[in-house]
């Protein structure tokens, strides 16, 4: 929209209508606290928990800004109307998220754009919380302060009033009451939402029980002293946990088949005493007990560290372990919901083993470059050899294949397509029977 063109001379429809409600980038996380901490009228301090922040864009300016949370850990009304007993509260909370901030920006005057938002931001809450955290959203939830807002745009969104709230609020570990109780609006994003929140296991979640890791003395050693050479990014006053237990603890717990911080630290609680011993986690000195690492120290070690470090030693550690021939396939996937600072795409190159599964390393594709050359790079640092490697057609390439051959000692399964049509034409002029074993019956 130019600067000369007012909101009164703009149709309220076609806002509507054009409105566009995405996750905030991350150079953009700056500014959005900043609007919000001047504009709301509770300020910002930090969004507790797992977190979404959203921004509505019309035209590339910004009308409205939604902050999403963790759920409250007490609401009285809230619980009886979904009727969980306290322990299914406490494992299924986090299927629940706050709307903590909503702010229309004070010189926007839109009729019903504060529920049109609302609704364009419900409609895709829970597939991204779920491409964030790894687990889906059954319910939302807010609170609203009656002597200045009446929830009139969540009425209109489809949002229930419940009740109020007793009128106290949480301090570090304590509760205080301020007296100003609080209207509470719930609304389901599922529609069984409110009988699964109430069931003992949800299925197909990331909450779900991990498999347990026979990890022997001898492996979990050698995978420490692969680890053992990654630098530290922490200060170090006010370590607990020790770099190389948490990390080699979380990636025992990746293999076991958790995704997400939480269900990294859940695998962790799991394990019993000589398993924490053998991955070298804190002794207690008061109980003579080993510690698993908590989730925001699980959390705070992985996003700091050196993640190409960790990746690599990690494949040379998993290659020590297989050994010679194996089946290494290179494929690219774009990740969803991932933006680089540009707003383009993230897209990563990685080689995993066939039948396994298994991630051995990975490389971004940057916007500069393309598939091929990268592939040569993910592949240097491997030990392959006499391993094979399969590829799509975009890599039949000659200098991939000469650098697997006589840089990697190892042998290539190519693709031919129509993107080659000379080389396709050769082969299949040659026949089958050129290629043993392969028999003219075959």
């Amino acid at each position: 929209m130019s600067k000369k063109e007012t909101w009164g001379s703009t149709p309220d429809l076609r806002v509507l209508q054009s409105l566009e409600v995405r996750p905030i980038k991350r150079e953009e996380r700056a500014q959005w606290d900043k609007l919000v901490r001047h504009h709301h009228y509770l300020g910002l301090r930090s969004l507790i928990g797992e977190t979404i922040r959203y921004v509505a864009i019309y035209r590339e300016q910004w009308l409205s800004l939604i902050g999403w949370s963790a759920a409250a850990l007490k609401c009285k009304v809230r619980d009886q109307w979904i009727g969980w007993p306290s322990f299914l509260k406490t494992k299924h909370l986090a299927f629940v998220a706050n709307n903590s901030r909503f702010l229309i920006l004070p010189s926007i005057r839109i009729p019903n754009l504060a529920s049109r938002v609302l609704a364009l931001n419900l409609n895709r809450l829970s597939d991204d919380w779920q491409t964030l955290y790894g687990h889906p959203l059954y319910l939302v939830e807010t609170f609203v302060d009656p002597r200045r807002f009446k929830g009139t745009c969540y009425k209109a969104a489809g949002w229930s009033f419940l009740g109020h709230t007793r009128g106290f609020a949480k301090c570090a570990t304590r509760y205080y009451h301020h007296g100003n109780p609080k209207m509470v609006f719930v609304r389901l994003l599922h529609p069984d939402g409110k009988r699964m929140l109430r069931e003992p296991f949800i299925k197909n979640s990331s909450f779900q029980e991990v498999k347990p890791m026979q990890l022997s003395l001898k492996h979990a050693e050698s995978l420490k002293e692969y680890l053992s050479s990654i630098p530290d990014p922490r200060f170090r006053r006010g370590i607990r946990h020790r770099k190389l237990s948490v990390v080699t603890t979380a990636l025992c717990a990746l293999i076991c088949g958790a995704h997400n911080f939480i269900a990294i630290a859940q695998w962790t609680k799991s394990c019993t005493q000589s398993m924490l011993k053998r991955l070298g986690c804190r002794l207690n000195p008061k109980t003579r007990r080993y510690e698993p690492p908590s989730e925001p120290t699980i959390r705070r070690l992985l996003q700091s560290i050196d993640a190409d470090a960790v990746d690599q030693a990690f494949s040379d550690w998993f290659c020590s372990l297989t050994g010679e021939g194996l089946a290494i396939a290179i494929d690219g996937k774009t990740l969803k919901g991932a933006r680089q600072k540009d707003g383009s795409s993230v897209h990563l190159l990685s080689a995993f083993l066939h039948q396994k599964g298994i991630v051995i390393a990975q490389r971004e594709v940057t916007s500069s470059t393309n598939e091929i050359p990268v592939a040569r790079q993910l592949l240097e640092p491997l030990n392959i050899q006499g391993s094979v490697v399969t590829l799509d057609a975009l890599h039949t390439q000659k200098d991939t294949a000469d650098f697997i051959v006589n840089k990697k000692n190892a042998d290539y399964l190519f693709t031919v397509k129509d993107n080659q049509p000379s080389l396709k034409q050769h082969i299949k002029d040659l026949g089958m029977v050129a290629f043993p074993p392969s028999t003219p019956n075959d």
